[in-house]
């Protein structure tokens, strides 16, 4: 894709907000599916609809909307006025378009099914977990985003292919944003963040189709498209801490599923297509997800990029073979494969013999005994550090905007 000829409105520009917060579109377009879409809406929050495969199915809210902006509006301008919007109390910047001022106003309202105990709820399994959720989100989430296809194309050949520190700010944004006190409310900035997101994804779908390379009459970053990232983050997550045997109590669990049902809505995910429940979560992971997973050059190319992120750091625990034996620990040996990932001889073994020892000893579960006390500190001090290391990245100045160039 570089190397293209540009001008403003008939060119590819998949820019610096094309890869937002979520860390996550979908550049593919595919029209087919394997199998028949058969997940029902009576698992969704509504608990009805059409049924439609959400292949066929965008976004008639927002696409319109923001077309308009595109074609007609000073993009730059809108940008910095969009810079000034964080808080989810704050009032929508002064001087926007007012067919996009209009749109945000109504995209920022919470559904009717908003339940703020849940939130209450999600906020203590985020509380009781932080250490864990920090490295899933980047490990089980942010190195499976490398082998969604799609998703791996979009972010190599968008301008967070080139600046994946940037990107990750903007994925431990989204993670932070989501697991604070007030994530939605007052003061929070997941809101915000959501609705970005949801600009940058209608923007992407009126720009990308003018490429020249751009198969005619394909539209990307379909409500299926969507999901998919919506279950690498949240689905993927439960998943991993379900088989790793982490206690949850139930109003917990339930509590983190409704923040990431909110995020959903707010993204622009119709209602119909939102899990209700885990369970129905991992029916529809099943049928969207879990068929899609493969290699890419250009995944394999960011993978091995985001490995070597700790090279600069003096932090002996976030080195490449430490990186790769927990992604290969916690995707499991054929992701690994796929993404090249070495064995490790020395962290593969400790971490399998001893990881659930360890985890069992800080969740407080009797009888169990725990590793040694070397590999105690050692799996101690590494979640720190990563954690510590992967919300340090906030400090950068962040800006989810509407793109305007690619890599």
């Amino acid at each position: 894709m570089d190397g293209i000829g540009l001008n403003r409105r008939d060119a590819l520009r998949v820019g610096s907000g094309f890869v937002g917060a979520a860390g996550a579109l979908a550049l593919g377009a595919r029209t087919v599916r394997a199998e028949p879409w058969t997940w029902s809406p009576s698992g969704s929050v509504l608990g009805s609809g059409k049924g439609a495969d959400p292949m066929t199915v965008w976004d008639s809210e927002a696409d319109p909307v923001i077309a308009d902006v595109m074609d007609h509006a000073d993009v730059p301008q809108v940008n910095r006025l969009l810079a000034t919007w964080i808080k989810n109390d704050q009032p929508i910047p002064a001087g926007l378009p007012k067919n996009l001022r209009d749109f945000m106003e109504y995209a920022r309202q919470l559904p009717s099914w908003t339940d703020q105990g849940k939130l209450a709820n999600s906020f203590q399994f985020t509380q009781r977990r932080g250490t864990y959720l920090g490295v899933l989100y980047a490990f089980a989430s942010g190195m499976m985003a490398n082998v969604i296809p799609h998703e791996a194309l979009a972010v190599y050949y968008s301008r967070g292919g080139s600046h994946l520190k940037e990107r990750i700010a903007k994925t431990a944004k989204f993670g932070y944003d989501i697991g604070t006190v007030n994530a939605y409310g007052p003061g929070g900035e997941m809101v915000v963040t959501c609705v970005k997101t949801r600009i940058i994804h209608a923007a992407v779908r009126h720009l990308l189709p003018t490429a020249p390379v751009w198969p005619k009459g394909h539209i990307p970053i379909s409500q299926d498209d969507m999901m998919v990232t919506w279950h690498s983050l949240g689905t993927t997550i439960m998943r991993v801490l379900t088989e790793w045997k982490i206690p949850m109590p139930a109003a917990e669990s339930e509590g983190y599923l409704h923040s990431w049902q909110l995020a959903g809505h707010l993204l622009g995910i119709r209602d119909e297509y939102i899990p209700v429940s885990w369970d129905q979560a991992n029916i529809q992971a099943a049928q969207v997800l879990d068929p899609i997973i493969a290699p890419t050059p250009e995944g394999k190319a960011l993978s091995n990029d985001l490995l070597n992120l700790g090279a600069d750091l003096d932090l002996t625990l976030l080195s490449r073979p430490i990186l790769g034996a927990f992604t290969r620990f916690i995707l499991g040996d054929k992701i690994a494969d796929w993404l090249a990932i070495p064995r490790e001889p020395v962290w593969g073994p400790l971490l399998q013999f001893s990881w659930g020892p360890f985890l069992a000893v800080r969740e407080g579960i009797l009888g169990v005994v725990p590793p040694s006390k070397d590999a105690y500190w050692m799996f101690d001090e590494f979640l720190r550090q990563f954690v510590l290391w992967y919300i340090s990245e906030l400090r950068m100045p962040l800006s989810i905007e509407i793109p305007q160039t690619n890599r």
